[in-house]
């Protein structure tokens, strides 16, 4: 109390200064919002040294990134019935293919070649079969005719010919596919040229790929993080409002959560972290923490002022009596968050110090301006205390108390019944690596992605990586068949698309050889393979469709496909049938074949998430429990301030088993920031309850009771704002906000009903047991 009471002198006695100290502060954080900066490639959510990342890491090396293709298509007959149109679809890949800044190269109709055979030089030949810039509909209906019916190297990747879709592919420059760079020229310069085409020849150009899904998807994330932080002010600041009716409140509470805004960005710009997918929720997460910190702080001093009208005696006791529960909240809610920091994930890492930091930020804030800038107005008028007698928050709690008094069995056996329920329905959650599954289904370039998936087979890449272990062994006829063995297999894979490979290269040099004829588009035998080896030699190189598919050395191989977005579960089967057929034709005395590539990287990544946020929100727990054991050095105490908040996360689980909604990225933090956030109550009301029972001398049934009068309206008044403040993520277009903030909603109120019910029916259980205990020792 001392140390409180010490806090408090200095903090009111030298208001001017520390308002001073505090705008400094928030001067020299906002200074560095110039350093804040969006992610633009996807979280990778593996430590660096991983196995996964390991072997990623070396196909990056090898062949450079692997995610830098979009991809258009058309599907509509009249492209090939007007001639405007496919002139134009031509002129428009011609037009793309001139941003040389920004573009590697673009393959597509308007630049399709075939190998012709020759005779008098012994060697293969590119030819280019469009030649000019526009054709009349008799060369239109002739070049696509040969394109469709002769040359299958181009099927799946130019065009799909049983749907007569056809597809332009453009190679986004390495360097800047992960920049903003990339982001503002599909912004400022290929949206807008794709919006014109459309407007000018009435087609409707899908586009996908990772460059440009990333981008759009970045812009929504950018766009909803503004969106969300403005309403949760709004929200929070309306209930608040309700709650007090005083704009004056309203007003101190809204300042000091914008302030804890500010500083929530200026640390992530002095740190130099990007805003990812996780980082985006701390901003608004801020708010809606800072909110219960402004009610309790807030609603004491009402109190107060309410009993003796003394404002100075008010204020004083704001921070000594609220002070050390306010800080225990945030120091464990800080402190749940914080445990991310001892995973091995740089984007938990970076989510738990920007979280633990301004929850400890907020804190400060809270403490220090609310009490100071009341010091500067008048006592509250009579009006702005009426919430203090309102009979309906009163009726509540009197219920609450009736329930804990009279019903303790009856919490018992409803309790016990809704977690044996909740448990079975937990088991049938489900986890989910998908990259585009929390995307917003309304969006075009959502619809787009599900267009790609039924024409090309999708657009998440999957690379298959064959070390021969020589130079030049790619090349070897065994080893072709090989990876023409594999991809027959990938082939009968309905989540994938029709694979890349050298082998393509190679089918389409024998289809050369023999004139033309498609009926030769296969691999050569042992006596045609000499044809191979001059044309890889000579032209191998000369179109971007194929020009990665063998390093330089020709040890290396890599076999390109595109999956659908097909979750965790089905992802991990297909990989083991995989490896099954690749153990089987690649021995591993010869060859060292690996699965790599971005979606497989993210599926991995999710699952490590999972398992690391289990074990952060153990490690929470224990040290939340650590710190009441130390608040009341009783072991007992642990378990029972445990159970009301691990109760809601059970009863969350089960929810979440019986709706369909996977554990992933998103929802998995749910049980973090939940656990968080909830434990905040019952240290509230445990501190009231001891503060309690050293006034009444050990009398626990008296203690309990006015805990519950006295905390309970605080604690009825955090939990509706915190409700509303986290429902607000359910009009987001992303699936997973959507479900974190209905979720985090429905647990904190699961939290409130708990530590309003169960945590004093077990306080009246179990200390009466402990009292008689220490009765009969003496």
């Amino acid at each position: 109390m001392k140390f409180w009471n010490t806090v408090a002198r200095t903090i009111l006695i030298h208001r001017v200064a520390t308002i001073i100290i505090i705008a400094v502060i928030t001067g020299l954080l906002a200074s560095q919002f110039k350093n804040v900066q969006f992610s633009y490639t996807e979280a990778n959510l593996l430590p660096e040294d991983n196995p996964v990342n390991i072997e990623y890491d070396k196909f990056l090396n090898i062949f450079g990134e692997e995610g830098n293709i979009i991809v258009l298509a058309v599907k509509d007959s009249t492209l090939f019935s007007d001639v405007k149109k496919f002139n134009n679809w031509i002129a428009l890949a011609d037009e793309i293919s001139s941003h040389k800044k920004i573009i590697e190269g673009v393959v597509s109709f308007s630049n399709i070649k075939e190998l012709k055979k020759n005779v008098e030089e012994q060697k293969f030949e590119l030819t280019s079969i469009f030649t000019k810039k526009k054709y009349n509909q008799q060369e239109v209906d002739s070049i696509s005719n040969h394109i469709f019916n002769d040359l299958p190297f181009y099927d799946h990747l130019l065009f799909n010919k049983e749907t007569g879709t056809i597809q332009t592919i453009v190679y986004v420059d390495k360097q800047i596919v992960n920049t903003k760079i990339r982001s503002d020229y599909i912004k400022d310069t290929f949206n807008p040229l794709i919006k014109k085409f459309n407007k000018e020849n009435n087609l409707q150009v899908r586009v996908s790929g990772m460059p440009y899904v990333r981008s759009m998807n970045a812009a929504s994330v950018k766009s909803e993080m503004g969106m969300f932080v403005l309403l949760g002010l709004g929200v929070t600041g309306l209930i608040f409002f309700l709650f007090f009716r005083s704009l004056r409140a309203t007003a101190i509470t809204l300042a000091v959560v914008i302030i804890g805004v500010l500083w929530s960005f200026g640390f992530i710009g002095l740190l130099g972290y990007q805003i990812s997918i996780l980082t985006a929720l701390i901003p608004p997460l801020i708010i809606v923490i800072g909110v219960p910190n402004a009610i309790f702080l807030i609603h004491k001093y009402q109190q107060e002022i309410h009993k003796h009208g003394n404002k100075a005696k008010s204020l004083q006791r704001v921070i000594t009596k609220v002070g050390n529960a306010t800080l225990m909240t945030n120091l464990t809610t800080s402190a749940g968050f914080a445990t991310f920091i001892f995973t091995k994930s740089t984007i938990l890492k970076e989510f738990g110090v920007i979280a633990s930091i301004n929850i400890m930020g907020i804190f400060i804030i809270s403490l220090c301006l609310i009490p100071i800038l009341y010091s500067f107005m008048p006592l509250p008028k009579p009006k702005h205390l009426k919430h203090l007698e309102k009979k309906w928050v009163d009726t509540i709690v009197k219920g609450m108390t009736k329930i804990v008094r009279n019903k303790k069995p009856f919490v018992y056996i409803v309790s016990s019944i809704l977690l044996l329920i909740a448990i079975l329905g937990a088991f049938q959650i489900k986890v989910s690596g998908s990259l585009i599954e929390d995307m917003s289904k309304k969006t075009q370039f959502y619809k787009d992605i599900v267009f790609f998936e039924k024409e090309f087979g999708g657009i998440l890449p999957l690379e298959i990586l064959v070390d021969t272990k020589k130079e030049k062994g790619v090349m070897n006829l065994a080893t072709l068949k090989r990876i023409d063995k594999l991809e027959s297999e990938i082939l009968k894979i309905p989540e994938f698309s029709k694979p890349i490979s050298i082998n393509n290269l190679v089918k389409f040099t024998k289809q050369a050889f023999y004139n033309g004829n498609p009926d030769f588009y296969k691999l050569p035998t042992s006596q045609e393979k000499n044809f191979i080896l001059s044309y890889a030699q000579n032209s191998g190189r000369d179109t971007n469709a194929l020009s990665n598919m063998v390093d330089k050395t020709g040890r290396y191989a890599r076999i390109t496909t595109f999956m659908k977005d097909i979750g965790t579960e089905r992802m991990e089967q297909i990989q083991e049938e995989l490896q099954i057929i690749i153990d089987k034709n690649f021995p591993k005395e010869r060859y060292n074949v690996t699965m790599t590539g971005k979606a497989l990287v993210f599926v991995k990544g999710t699952n490590y998430l999972i398992h690391n946020l289990i074990i952060s929100l153990g490690l929470a727990i224990v040290l939340i429990a650590v710190f009441i054991g130390g608040l009341f050095k009783n072991s007992k105490m642990i378990l029972i301030s445990l159970i009301p908040n691990v109760f809601p996360l059970i009863l969350t689980a089960g929810l979440m088993g019986f709706l369909g909604i996977p554990l992933k990225p998103s929802t998995i933090l749910v049980f973090s920031i939940a656990f968080g956030i909830s434990v905040d109550d019952t240290i509230h009301f445990l501190a009231k309850y001891r503060q309690e029972l050293i006034a009444s001398k050990g009398k626990v049934r008296k203690s309990v009771y006015k805990a519950i009068r006295e905390s309970g309206i605080s604690m009825f008044y955090t939990s509706i704002v915190l409700f509303f403040g986290f429902l607000v993520f359910v009009i987001s277009s992303f699936g997973g906000t959507k479900a974190l903030g209905g979720l985090v909603s429905i647990t904190l109120l699961f939290a409130m009903i708990s530590n309003l019910v169960i945590l004093p029916s077990l306080l009246l259980t179990f200390e009466r047991t402990i009292n008689k205990k220490k009765k009969s020792k003496k």
